[in-house]
């Protein structure tokens, strides 16, 4: 191979990679915070931690910025029961932007929260604390997903069952889970091909 077929294929493996992992933003320690605190609390409740679960975290970020702009009140007219819709004209939007299905998110809950400045103990307590506490300590809830805008603070609580699994099961969410290797050798195969 000549040289400069090699530094091309390097070049190209080099960037390859670089692009697959961009860098990620911190988000911030608020959510990290809460997930800690609400782990502990049901902890100390004999329950089992939750686990992160993606697709929660984007529609929680998504009904974050639906309140960002809204005053602190204690009614933001998104308090859910599980098996009902938020009282948002837009919910089908929001869940559409994480790709997910009403069908997949009944059986969850969305809890939102308004905490000037998100004093961490405070926006702990709001959720231990509150009328939240009951969701919290239910056995059904196995993930969570928290996102953050301004002054509120959302916590959706997922399933293991399919009406409340927050999952997604159509071809875009498959092809972005494919493992970053198969990227490489799709690349890698690109490449000998043209040579």
């Amino acid at each position: 191979m000549a040289p400069s077929r090699v530094s091309l294929i390097f070049s190209l493996l080099l960037f390859s990679v670089l692009s697959m992992n961009p860098p990620v933003l911190c988000d911030t320690n608020e959510d990290d915070n809460l997930l800690q605190g609400i782990n502990s609390y049901r902890a100390s409740q004999n329950l089992t931690t939750l686990t992160k679960n993606e697709n929660a975290e984007c529609f929680a970020d998504e009904m974050a910025k639906q309140f960002k702009s809204q005053p602190c009140t204690n009614t933001t007219g998104a308090d859910t029961v599980p098996g009902t819709e938020p009282q948002l004209s837009n919910y089908p939007n929001l869940l559409s932007k994480c790709n997910l299905n009403v069908s997949d998110t009944m059986d969850g809950a969305v809890m939102p929260a308004c905490v000037p400045n998100l004093v961490s103990s405070l926006v702990l307590s709001n959720f231990t604390q509150s009328q939240y506490s009951e969701n919290l300590n239910d056995t059904k809830y196995t993930g969570i997903g928290i996102g953050s805008e301004g002054n509120w603070i959302v916590v959706v609580l997922s399933t293991s069952t399919p009406k409340g699994s927050f999952a997604t099961y159509n071809a875009a969410s498959l092809v972005s889970k494919i493992h970053p290797i198969y990227h490489l050798l799709l690349l890698f195969l690109l490449v000998c091909f043209l040579l």
